[in-house]
């Protein structure tokens, strides 16, 4: 005898034939990140809105720190059905996470006509090799936040449109002694650095690797970290963020000691909530800048998904769960810390209202992200352009003697 269990998967409802023995609450555990994107509160909200059209089926969340979220998830890749059945993965992971084996493929459960209405860059974070492994569902780039009140009150009428200017403008704010440090920037030796060094890349039309060789010791890349060098060494950008993480970047700015940053979506709420910031009401955002000739703006691929580890053995449950907080309407109610993966979305007033020029800087930046490698051995590589990177900024050895390094060591492991 065989009973029957309905899901609820996003706007659609789904009807699965389960044994009896399944009968029985589910429990769901899933995985994310605690900073960052939606907070902890709005994912347990969805969660609550998911459990309620799914009487039996209950999500057991765990939060951990970016900065752990992918060891986690290949730790529990060995934990056979005790491990996760839900996890959110980076942009920069499927390569590794789909030729290990770790990822359910669910090409075949996303509905077709999904393709057209979720932009292109948010698929690329779930895809590798032809297969999708998951479902989009952070859409995120880094953005130019500044301190309008302090640009007025140093004779500036409107943000940098590229990085030569930027540094311009940190230069007269700096003169005007409105404030020490005018930049801040997540650079300590981690993932961060490299999405800000892969931002300032794609600005000056650099390159990773150029069949298969690594291309960043010369070009964009090189020039990249040569104007993160020049920014500490002529006092406009905070010493300190050589240790700070994105929290820390939110802080310093929030606090009136800073005059940019460069920083994720989730940012603009919480820098312009007086409970939050001192600089409420006083915090506009913009694309990150371009270089003149090479670029208009510039955006890295921030990106993340949601995804079914492949010993799961709640599959069924665990897409169902996904496609739910994933659906246009959920992530519509939820936009003011991270903005939809849908294109409709752009033109819904609950979504617009309150942060226009986020959305009118969203819609220029989301055009150009640009990716970190989608290489397999990515966490080894970045791990090394991380390590080597940081010593420059630290003063420590200079930009083409680190970047050879950093080649070098590349070409082993690739």
């Amino acid at each position: 005898m065989k009973a029957i269990k309905k899901l609820i998967l996003g706007s659609a409802i789904a009807t699965l034939a389960m044994s009896s023995t399944a009968l029985a609450d589910t429990t769901l555990n899933a995985l994310f990140m605690s900073q960052a994107a939606y907070s902890e509160d709005d994912i347990k909200s969805m969660t609550d809105k998911f459990e309620a059209a799914n009487p039996g089926v209950k999500v057991s969340l765990e939060f951990v720190p970016y900065e752990a979220l992918h060891d986690k998830i290949v730790a529990a890749a060995g934990a056979g059905d005790d491990g996760y059945d839900v996890v959110l993965f980076d942009v920069i992971w499927p390569a590794e996470f789909a030729t290990r084996g770790f990822l359910t493929d669910v090409t075949s459960r996303i509905p077709a006509d999904y393709t057209d209405k979720v932009f292109d860059g948010a698929w690329t974070t779930v895809e590798y090799g032809g297969k999708r492994y998951g479902m989009p569902w952070i859409l995120d780039t880094k953005y130019l936040f500044y301190n309008e009140e302090m640009l007025n009150e140093a004779g500036i009428s409107s943000p940098p449109k590229t990085w030569s200017e930027l540094a311009d403008q940190a230069r007269q704010i700096k003169a005007k002694g409105l404030v020490e440090y005018p930049l801040v920037w997540s650079w300590s030796q981690s993932e961060a650095m490299i999405c800000d060094f892969t931002t300032l890349t794609a600005a000056n039309d650099g390159a990773f690797f150029n069949e298969g060789q690594p291309a960043f010791t010369e070009g964009g890349a090189k020039t990249a970290v040569e104007f993160m060098k020049a920014t500490l060494d002529e006092g406009l950008t905070n010493p300190a963020s050589r240790e700070y993480f994105e929290e820390d970047v939110r802080r310093v700015f929030s606090n009136g000691e800073a005059a940019f940053a460069l920083n994720w979506t989730y940012m603009n709420a919480l820098a312009n909530d007086p409970a939050e910031s001192k600089v409420a009401g006083k915090v506009k955002v913009a694309p990150a800048p371009g270089v003149e000739g090479k670029s208009v703006a510039s955006s890295v691929n921030g990106s993340m998904g949601l995804g079914i580890p492949s010993n799961s053995p709640h599959a069924d449950e665990a897409w169902a769960y996904i496609s739910y907080i994933t659906q246009k309407d959920i992530q519509d109610d939820y936009a003011k810390l991270s903005l939809p993966i849908w294109k409709a979305s752009y033109s819904e007033p609950k979504v617009i209202e309150g942060q226009e020029d986020l959305i009118a800087a969203a819609k220029e930046s989301i055009s150009v992200m640009y990716p970190r490698p989608l290489v397999p051995s990515y966490t080894e590589v970045s791990d090394i352009l991380q390590k080597n990177i940081h010593e420059v900024l630290l003063g420590q050895t200079g930009v083409d003697e680190a970047l050879d390094a950093a080649a070098a060591r590349v070409e082993r492991i690739r």
